[in-house]
């Protein structure tokens, strides 16, 4: 069960970096996760390396730019995509002023296209306030995976804040496409006690939420498991069933 909500998820994102519809990708749907996640990156890693040596001069005379021209450029000439492959490959100290200088809206359009792997150091540096409007560009947007990628590589504080102005439907749909499923009980363990009923309480009313929910659970740890099974009586059937089947 475990594997199926997990490759599902990796369809999902795999389907974003090749810019197809999931469906095209459901054939994939029994190959194990972890392979489909290599695969993703294999694929994100072959993307950003392409022109890597134009990239690289480029970046490097990005350093002689004053930052509020560098800023003005990112935004109005390079572009999401162009800022998102040179972003690894810039100065860290000197990304984060870059970054403070743009807008939440272009930011938000750079994170879709960026590979936080390449950029981590960066990411993790970027002032509260910032991530935390750039966060409700995103979710603004629906934009679930870019969200999911990013958690790994934010401080929890930042985590925090960000996850307590999200709704309990765009948690767990952000929850589910999360790039290391290990850190998903870490997350949960992040928000107030009550809250993890009230994400399964708000996927037992939209069956659209139910796989998410399942997904979620099934990465929970033993301990948080048992604290639904009170709330078991009172879902849906079919829901039920699956919760009870889940955290057994």
């Amino acid at each position: 069960m475990t594997e199926n909500y997990a490759a599902e998820a990796e369809i999902l994102k795999l389907a974003r970096v090749l810019d197809v519809e999931p469906d095209r990708l459901a054939y994939l749907a029994r190959v194990d996760a972890d392979d489909l996640q290599a695969f993703r990156e294999q694929v994100t890693d072959t993307l950003f390396d392409a022109n890597a040596a134009v990239l690289q001069r480029m970046a490097l005379a990005a350093r002689i730019v004053p930052v509020g021209v560098l800023a003005k450029i990112a935004e109005k000439v390079f572009g999401p995509l162009l800022c998102a492959r040179i972003a690894g490959l810039v100065d860290v100290a000197r990304g984060v002023d870059v970054a403070k200088r743009l807008s939440p809206r272009f930011l938000a359009d750079v994170a879709a296209e960026l590979d936080p792997r390449r950029a981590s150091a960066i990411i993790s540096r970027i002032p509260l306030d910032t991530v935390l409007a750039v966060a409700g560009e995103l979710a603004r947007k629906e934009d679930w995976i870019t969200l999911g990628r990013f958690v790994g590589h934010l401080p929890d504080l930042t985590v925090r804040r960000a996850l307590d102005r999200i709704d309990d439907p765009a948690l767990l749909r952000i929850a589910f496409v999360l790039d290391d499923k290990r850190r998903v009980d870490h997350v949960v363990g992040l928000l107030p006690a009550h809250r993890l009923g009230r994400l399964v309480t708000a996927a037992s009313a939209d069956e659209d939420l139910w796989t998410p929910a399942l997904g979620l659970l099934s990465h929970l740890s033993d301990a948080r498991r048992a604290t639904l099974k009170p709330l078991l009586a009172g879902l849906p059937d079919g829901f039920r069933e699956r919760v009870q089947a889940t955290i057994k």
